[in-house]
């Protein structure tokens, strides 16, 4: 779930992985299939049966502000039921923060299990690994709307060439700026990376009350723009094995610009070496930075600060004049349980909730970008602040490694850590990465 979800107000990571670690979390490398040795952690947990009546249990992740995605969810449930009589729909609302031991509770214990869950995107590949989703290739296949769903959305839903349920919606990051403080400056609009880093610089200069850009040792889906329009990766696949990137030449130019920003001449490190992405956008928000990056999920929370009128938001620039960095593409998707013993209703289901007609719903309640490429181009036209957003997956988001380790690398902060050990000065750049990187190698290995 790798974004930070903010519902109108408040913040949470996209997905459950969602930004910052609320569950804050395409691809930076390619999606290639599993080992054959990574078994799965649980037994055999398939159903024996096909039930075309009784009751679907559905697992949903509760929102800060859940009243409007409920509505949304029961419109569509309602359809549904209309549809296929002699079928019967429970919803739960789950909190992010738990999921993690009440999902991996129910891919153990079938008899209490829903038939549905909401997932967060980086969580994929590990409910892969552990046995607990059902391989839907076959139907998504054949759904007709899924020829309309964005490539990056679809390789979050897919592990060694499998897909294992439907995109709900998506998150990516741009850069906002406040236009009133670079038009007082005489300051352009950044359009490389190297002069986003040298108009922070300058803005804070002018302005010492104000970070140039705000940027936070723990954000990150904030940092991973630069390594990516650096020409780095986080990790590359062989046959389904995974290698760490991390420590590539180019990943390293990548993660020197992005910790340049930090110290007294952007951002200080005694302040925003323990920042993640929430306490960056509120900073902006509240106008104490002139720039950040910042999910499509933020506009509210920025809206409502104190910058409200006097700022934009343009794709956070890449190299070379004119590109837009790559960006982490974020989100939550629906997956059906193998152990369910009603799959056709609930693949049914979860093309019901996942479909284009409830993504424009949960955009017009919650804000969530849908995963359509075309219902994005509708949203965009009536509502403008979608637009940078949009222009930013057009141009080529990424996604995390397709390895079950990925969660306990970013649950264990490895990358987190190696930008706070070179921006406090403990270890240089080389070093750092070099670190990292065996980290993660030991993961990867250990997860097969």
């Amino acid at each position: 779930m790798g974004r930070i979800s903010a519902v109108k107000l408040t913040a949470r990571t996209a997905g459950a992985g969602r930004t910052a670690r609320t569950a804050l979390l395409l691809a930076a490398v390619a999606l290639g299939g599993l080992v054959a040795a990574c078994a799965p952690q649980t037994s055999d947990n398939s159903a024996k049966s096909d039930d075309k009546s009784g009751t679907l249990r559905v697992w949903l992740f509760q929102e800060v502000s859940n009243g409007p995605k409920q509505q949304v969810v029961d419109k569509a449930v309602a359809a549904f039921k209309q549809a296929h009589k002699g079928a019967d729909v429970q919803v739960e609302y789950i909190p992010v923060d738990t999921r993690a031991q009440k999902i991996k509770a129910a891919f153990n214990d079938p008899a209490s299990a829903p038939d549905l869950i909401e997932y967060g995107n980086t969580d994929t590949a590990g409910y892969v690994k552990d046995g607990g989703l059902a391989d839907v290739s076959a139907e998504f296949a054949a759904w007709p709307e899924a020829k309309d769903i964005d490539p990056t959305a679809k390789q979050s839903v897919t592990v060694g060439g499998k897909v294992y349920g439907a995109p709900l919606f998506v998150g990516v990051r741009a850069l906002y700026y406040r236009t009133d403080v670079l038009k007082d400056l005489g300051l352009a609009v950044p359009r490389t990376q190297d002069e986003l880093i040298a108009t922070a610089k300058k803005v804070h200069q002018a302005k010492p009350d104000l970070y140039g850009l705000a940027v936070g040792g723990a954000y990150t889906y904030g940092a991973l723009p630069f390594l990516w329009a650096n020409g780095g990766e986080l990790a590359t696949e062989n046959g389904g094995k995974y290698t760490s990137a991390i420590d590539s030449e180019a990943s390293r130019k990548g993660i020197a610009a992005y910790t340049s920003l930090f110290g007294d001449a952007n951002c200080p490190a005694a302040k925003c070496a323990q920042m993640g992405g929430n306490a960056t956008v509120t900073a902006f928000a509240n106008g104490k930075a002139a720039m950040a990056i910042g999910g499509d999920f933020n506009h509210a929370a920025v809206e409502a600060g104190t910058v409200k009128g006097k700022y934009a938001v343009v794709p956070l620039p890449g190299s070379a004049p004119g590109s837009v960095a790559p960006a982490f593409a974020g989100g939550n998707n629906i997956g059906v349980l193998k152990s369910s013993s009603h799959r056709t209703l609930a693949v049914g289901l979860m093309e019901q909730l996942a479909g284009k007609a409830t993504q424009r719903e949960l955009f017009d309640a919650m804000g969530f970008l849908s995963t359509y490429t075309d219902v994005r181009a509708e949203v965009a036209e009536k509502q403008p602040f979608v637009e940078p957003f949009v222009r930013s997956l057009a141009a080529g988001a990424k996604f995390v490694p397709a390895s079950p380790g990925w969660g306990q690398i970013d649950s264990s902060l490895v990358l987190p850590t190696m930008f706070q050990e070179i921006v406090s000065g403990k270890k240089d750049v080389a070093k750092a990465s070099a670190d990292a990187a065996k980290k993660m190698n030991d993961v990867f290995g250990a997860a097969g």
